[in-house]
């Protein structure tokens, strides 16, 4: 999994080579963006926060994350779905307020 963090918004960015884009809003300062990033997985897999865990790259962009009780089959269709909900809900031509 590779991180963007400082992003504008939580989002998933996409996938290249296996691995998974995930812009976070948070700064990589004082372990935010780690957190950031794993109250978002478990709000987009619809599971608890301690069932994820960063096991690689606490410091690194590129992370390798365990999550308990998912297949990487099922974490790939819950994020694809999780994503294709939120791309649905904008506008199309519309950029979502800032703020």
């Amino acid at each position: 999994m590779q991180v963007i963090p400082n992003a504008p918004k939580n989002e998933i960015a996409g996938s290249a080579g296996g691995v998974i884009k995930i812009k976070i809003a948070a700064p990589p300062v004082d372990n935010k963006a780690n957190n950031a990033l794993i109250e978002f997985l478990s709000h987009a897999l619809g599971i608890r926060k301690s069932a994820i865990a960063i096991a690689r790259g606490q410091t690194s962009r590129i992370k390798t994350v365990t999550i308990d009780s998912l297949s990487p089959e099922e974490v790939m269709r819950r994020l694809s779905s999780f994503s294709a909900r939120r791309a649905s809900k904008q506008l199309p031509g519309r950029r979502p307020k800032a703020g």
